[in-house]
């Protein structure tokens, strides 16, 4: 029998807690955002055909959402870390250029990361995300350390099991215009 901790996400992942989060969104009419599913082949099925057993991945994925947010469209990928520093090789080339895409398009890109240690959630705006990534490609760090962070970034959870990120969208959109 598995103990009960009280500590971070209760039990759920964050994807989990993400995807409850949009179909609240949705039913409340605030949002539509959909999980973008990593297309695969399979190679090696179970015998009652029920489970794949082996796969690879089809082609370099996106992000894991995307959506539209009021009239604004919006793409994000969420990341769990365990320790305070982020390594941005978690973060994929291919995904950079789709998020600078997608901005460049009118689009909020964005990443809510996890830190599992600390329990913290972070909305991390593409530009932002994009200075790190920039210092990583000229030879600086390879990381973000959790006290580069922006402090008014960092996302409570809401009853419990919501993730607030529309208020974080728009205290990014409210950045941009200032």
């Amino acid at each position: 029998m598995g103990t009960w901790n009280s500590r971070g996400l209760r039990g759920s992942t964050l994807e989990d807690l993400i995807n409850h989060t949009n179909e609240n969104y949705l039913a409340k009419g605030l949002a539509l955002i959909q999980k973008i599913p990593t297309p695969i082949t399979p190679i090696q099925i179970d015998k009652e055909h029920r489970h794949i057993t082996l796969a690879y991945f089809d082609q370099k994925s996106t992000v894991d959402y995307i959506g539209a947010v009021q009239g604004f469209p919006v793409c994000f990928d969420a990341k769990e870390c365990r320790a305070d520093t982020f390594p941005l090789q978690n973060v994929h080339e291919h995904q950079v250029a789709f998020m600078e895409n997608f901005e460049k398009q009118g689009g909020i890109s964005f990443l809510i990361i996890y830190y599992s240690e600390r329990d913290e959630l972070y909305y991390m705006p593409y530009r932002e995300m994009k200075l790190f990534w920039d210092r990583k490609c000229a030879g600086g760090r390879k990381s973000i350390r959790f006290e580069e962070l922006n402090p008014a970034h960092f996302m409570q959870l809401k009853q419990g099991f919501l993730i607030p990120y529309l208020d974080a969208i728009q205290m990014d959109l409210d950045e941009r215009d200032s």
